[in-house]
């Protein structure tokens, strides 16, 4: 039994020693104030980039039909000498195809026999209407002895009537008879227009380039049949030029408004992974499309293809250069998008922090400073430096400014801060009071999470205030997608 109370007399002393050095340890705690999340600011370069998707299309591209029906007989061959086939290097009005030209061929040889037919009968009338003619002549004379008789004892009335009206007839003759050559001339018009009709479908059976390029694209198979109504029926897609090529990207509205002609872009496909292709923006398309509520405006942008790698209808990882900013002081956006408690302001600086409220969280593409990406005959836009250059009384945008909070002994303090480029990780900034190195409050750790993020309790635990890399800021890509 005293053995026992020996034991619990020991326990309790340890229950009080612990409670009391736990409660000294949290009152030096709280005594020195609250712990913070920091990082500091960085001098570095910084790129404002807009990534987008899109597809690679070559610049100019031939789409060849049928206009008639038929069926495929052959396909002709390119300067290689090889049948036409996806790939081939065609030249203007070499073959391609040729449709079975059976049908026309009898069309045309039917036309032909009918002008011909026509144009005897344009002679026939013709000849008619020389002995028309002859016959008005003749009644003309024996009219004109009738009239010097006139009706007499030489020359009775019947036979004076009779002659006159023999002159009548002739004269309508003649006319009859130039109607009928112009009629004749009309049939053989109409004959040869037929003729040329069917001699152009007939040449249609035999189908050829329309321009130098390459197929991209072959749709028909010999012996097919294609049938050509109301809609031509296509059979070869060309290539102009495949050397220098377009990619089409789809940009959203929300990043429409920093794209401009000529500015400089960079892309990659996934058929070269480790190859970076440079190219420019030639325009941006005013036919905007929505997809599911979301708008997007198609860019075009040429690039130069000269080594053929780039194929047709490849996706593109398309990132626009929106601005540059070189030697520039850079902080994190977290820094930026933190506002402490009222509790945790210095008092000094409470009114300032409440009437300024929670800063603008700087996540897009400012052109505030920094260098925008060169526009064509425009130069450059700024210097580098976190000024902005001129633009001919332009009236500049408004100047965004944010809020970064430093250690102020057991408070913090706002330094207040104008912002520049963003590549969604990193804001160019600049301000009274900040300089490389400068250390930002970006947060308020708990007790567990400070405890835990001690030098050696967990190293699992991500250490805050103590980021290592390179110096420069490494941009991270903005994506466009909803």
């Amino acid at each position: 039994m005293r053995g026992y109370s020996r034991v619990i007399t020991v326990a309790a002393v340890s229950v009080a020693i612990a409670a009391a050095v736990g409660t000294w340890f949290w009152r030096g705690r709280q005594a020195s104030g609250p712990m913070w999340r920091t990082s500091t600011v960085r001098k570095g370069d910084l790129e404002a980039t807009i990534t987008a998707t899109g597809t690679v299309e070559p610049e100019e591209v031939v789409d060849v039909g049928a206009q008639v029906s038929g069926q495929f007989l052959t396909f002709g061959k390119d300067k290689a000498g090889k049948p036409i086939d996806y790939g081939s290097i065609v030249e203007s009005n070499m073959l391609l195809a040729k449709i079975d030209p059976t049908l026309f061929e009898a069309a045309v040889n039917l036309d032909i026999a009918v002008v011909d037919s026509d144009k005897a009968g344009e002679a026939q009338a013709a000849a008619n209407l020389e002995q028309m003619k002859a016959k008005e002549v003749e009644a003309e004379a024996d009219w004109k002895r009738a009239q010097k008789l006139g009706p007499s004892e030489a020359l009775a009335p019947t036979t004076y009537d009779s002659y006159k009206a023999t002159y009548e007839i002739a004269k309508a003759n003649v006319h009859m008879a130039e109607s009928s050559v112009v009629s004749a001339k009309a049939a053989t018009d109409q004959a040869e227009a037929n003729l040329a009709k069917d001699q152009k479908n007939l040449d249609y059976c035999t189908i050829k380039s329309p321009v130098n390029g390459v197929i991209i694209d072959r749709r028909v198979n010999i012996g097919e049949t294609v049938a050509s109504s109301m809609s031509t029926p296509s059979l070869f897609l060309i290539a102009k030029d495949l050397t220098r090529i377009q990619v089409w990207a789809s940009v959203n509205e929300a990043d429409i408004g920093n794209i401009h002609p000529g500015q400089p872009v960079t892309f990659t496909v996934d058929a070269f992974p480790n190859r970076v292709f440079q190219g420019t923006v030639n325009k941006v398309r005013l036919n905007a499309t929505m997809t599911q509520n979301v708008v997007t405006y198609t860019v075009e942008v040429t690039t130069d293809n000269s080594d053929g790698k780039l194929l047709p209808y490849l996706t593109a990882n398309v990132n626009f250069l929106a601005g540059v900013a070189t030697n520039s002081l850079l902080v994190l956006n977290s820094a930026l998008r933190w506002h402490p408690e009222n509790d945790l302001i210095a008092p000094q600086f409470r009114h300032l922090a409440n009437k300024a409220g929670k800063p603008p969280e700087a996540a897009g593409v400012s052109m505030n400073f920094g260098m925008p990406a060169e526009r064509p005959g425009g130069g450059r836009g700024g210097d580098g430096g976190g000024h902005q250059r001129g633009s001919g009384g332009k009236k500049q945008a408004p100047i965004q400014t944010g809020t970064l909070w430093v250690e102020d002994g057991s408070y913090v303090r706002p330094l207040n801060v104008e912002l520049g480029l963003t590549d969604g990780t990193w804001t160019v900034v600049r301000g009274e009071g900040l300089d490389e190195g400068t250390a930002l409050v970006t947060g308020k750790m708990s007790m567990e999470t400070a405890d835990e993020s001690a030098p050696g309790a967990n190293p699992f635990v991500p250490q805050f205030g103590q980021r290592r890399g390179p110096t420069n800021a490494i941009p991270v890509r903005r994506s466009n997608s909803p």
